[in-house]
């Protein structure tokens, strides 16, 4: 598989991993070096790529994967509270979960295509969201969340009040205060955690890589471009869409398991329809198909939902007071209604004119500028070639 990466494919996974370990740095003049946002931008960084497998190489748009992502964060602070605060057990035990529930939810769902395929994976994403918040208390613990507890003293104590902790506990690891997740004893919090993620993104970004050069990968392509033709071929479609789905699922259980191991709980809310169509905006904006564009998209949009949501009046009149009295408030009171509480509308304003003008996202734009910068490169090039023709004549 790997014969098939050009130079420049092994040029892209090495920026890419450059760029990533480089964040708390370059992000610094943008005020999004910090730990926390950090850790989302890697985090929704691989479940905005596993989405991409399924969207963007085949073409079927799944609005339900906000289900993967809850089956995560569950299975992994179970981990916590039956096994160990290592959380390599967790990470396992969430990518299997999450395959096997994808695996079930594919097979029926990918009897359908087009919109009523879209239509079947959010019956099943609202469906799950509903038993996680209400059915099932005695495993999400409802409203209130699954949280990771002190080791309990007693058995008579609820495992939702208290953890057991199996294998920390044969081992004779002890803790004190709040538990803190680790990775053989590196605590997984602040920096430390960012750079774990960091790493589970990069391995991420090059299994996708992997996967759109192998032959696998291609006949995910022909789905898209024409399914039909393959059928009529004798080409049997369905594995590969199931095969892609699970994958897609996966992805999705890993960045689920990654919130859980940066913030020890797991909730309802996480597995919203509102989730599901938020990594549809952020591969759309990213550039559908292509492998950083989801990355880019997803970082654009948790950096506007943790910044632009936290501008207030008093920032905006900070910002333009060089701006007349009467008109800074004008211009105020126009831009308060798209910061704060009401930055979906910023959100939603930039995801249209990104629809409109780049059809292709973020990347598509990047192209534009790169052959802009090669035309004029070939320009000079001409005439340059161009004057020594003529000054060998003269």
């Amino acid at each position: 598989m790997l014969r098939t990466f050009t130079t420049n494919d092994w040029l892209m996974l090495i920026g890419f991993t450059v760029v990533v370990f480089a964040g708390p740095w370059t992000l610094q003049p943008f005020g999004a070096a910090y730990p926390d946002l950090l850790q989302k931008f890697a985090i929704f960084g691989i479940f905005a790529i596993g989405f991409n497998i399924l969207f963007g190489l085949t073409g079927y748009l799944s609005f339900g994967h906000a289900a993967f992502i809850g089956i995560g964060s569950y299975a992994t602070v179970w981990s916590f509270k039956l096994f160990t605060m290592n959380v390599i057990p967790a990470l396992a035990l969430s990518i299997i979960l999450a395959g096997v529930f994808a695996l079930l939810i594919g097979y029926v769902s990918l009897r359908r295509s087009g919109i009523y395929f879209s239509i079947l994976t959010l019956a099943f994403a609202q469906m799950s969201y509903n038993l996680a918040y209400s059915v099932l208390t005695p495993i999400t613990n409802g409203e209130t969340g699954l949280q990771v507890r002190a080791i309990r003293d007693s058995a008579e104590t609820s495992l939702r009040d208290g953890d057991i902790r199996i294998i920390d506990q044969a081992f004779g690891l002890t803790e004190t205060g709040v538990p803190i997740t680790n990775l053989f004893g590196i605590p997984m919090s602040g920096y430390t955690g960012f750079y774990f993620c960091a790493v589970v993104l990069v391995i991420c970004f090059f299994i996708a890589m992997c996967i759109t050069k192998s032959n696998f990968g291609m006949m995910l392509k022909a789905i898209k471009s024409n399914q039909s033709r393959l059928n009529y071929t004798g080409i049997h479609t369905r594995p590969y869409l199931i095969a892609a789905f699970v994958i897609s699922g996966m992805y999705a259980g890993l960045a689920g398991s990654l919130l859980a191991i940066t913030d020890p709980i797991a909730g309802a809310e996480r597995m919203q329809w509102t989730a599901s169509g938020e990594v549809v905006l952020m591969t759309i904006l990213g550039g559908v198909g292509t492998l950083i564009g989801p990355v880019l998209g997803a970082g654009l949009i948790k950096y506007a939902e943790q910044k632009v949501s936290s501008w207030n009046e008093g920032i905006l009149h900070q910002a333009l007071s060089f701006l007349p009295d009467g008109m800074e408030d004008f211009v105020v009171g126009i831009a308060s209604l798209f910061v704060g509480e009401g930055w979906h509308l910023t959100l939603g304003l930039l995801f249209m004119i990104i629809v409109i003008f780049l059809p292709g996202g973020l990347m598509e734009g990047a192209r534009r500028i790169a052959a802009l910068f090669r035309r004029g490169g070939n320009s000079e090039t001409t005439v340059g070639s161009v004057g020594e023709a003529m000054g060998e004549r003269g």
